[in-house]
């Protein structure tokens, strides 16, 4: 655990600046990763800085000791937040943001997790939806990863297939896959959806053929494939609306 220590001579505090390179939260997270890290060192990371005198370290230690546990962190309120040492109205509002982004994913991943025939997930109404729901867990990936959106006469979620990771081509990814999952499942439609790692959001002449491909086979098993979505970290294009499908 790291302490504030005090020099007798000159009073000063020892901060995050003091550890050496290797320690601190910021280059751990950078060469080992995000679960690398302690609760504390995460906290340190979203505060952002300490106060006159303090390590952000110190200062997460802070939250740690008045609330105990990182749940209980997350259900305090902004005026519970601010009223810890080191940590105001500003860094309290961080807080309870980065706790809302986690609350929202797992929203998400509770989407499908719940989402089956009797109990279907919401209508998926525009390429937005779409991205909305499957967005962020594609966000990032260093491969591509292909998946299919399973939906029921209504156009709601009932489920979520993950086809092929890797680099997308006809052979990795066939129909018989695509649509076992979909007769599985007693989908009415099914909507394409993989992420480019590149950022360029651009088919590419294999993502053109293999969604031709699919369509055909979908109409001759009674199952239509309604878009193919292919997303970017921060872009998403349809092939349905540049007519591609």
């Amino acid at each position: 655990m790291l302490k504030d220590t005090v020099d007798s001579g000159n009073k000063k505090s020892f901060t995050v600046h003091d550890l050496p390179l290797a320690e601190r939260p910021r280059e751990r997270m950078l060469k080992f990763g995000a679960s690398a890290l302690s609760v504390q060192e995460i906290l340190a990371l979203i505060l952002g800085r300490g106060i006159k005198g303090e390590s952000v370290m110190v200062t997460a230690q802070n939250l740690l000791g008045e609330f105990k546990t990182i749940d209980k962190i997350a259900a305090a309120s902004v005026a519970e937040l601010s009223r810890v040492r080191g940590i105001g109205i500003a860094k309290a509002t961080q807080l309870k943001a980065a706790f809302e982004l986690s609350r929202r994913l797992d929203a998400t991943d509770d989407l499908y997790a719940g989402a089956n025939i009797k109990n279907p997930g919401p209508a998926i109404k525009s390429p937005e939806d779409m991205v909305r729901y499957v967005g962020e867990e594609l966000k990032g990936k260093l491969k591509e990863h292909f998946q299919i959106i399973l939906l029921n006469t209504r156009n709601q979620i009932i489920g979520k297939e993950e086809i092929s990771v890797g680099s997308l081509n006809t052979s990795i990814v066939h129909p018989r896959e695509v649509f076992k999952a979909a007769i599985t499942a007693s989908a009415a439609a099914i909507i394409l959806v993989h992420n480019h790692p590149s950022g360029d959001p651009q088919p590419s002449e294999d993502d053109i053929k293999l969604t031709k491909r699919l369509s055909e086979s979908g109409s001759i098993m009674g199952i239509d494939v309604l878009d193919h979505i292919i997303i970017c970290n921060n872009k998403y294009l349809s092939l349905k609306s540049r007519g591609l499908l």
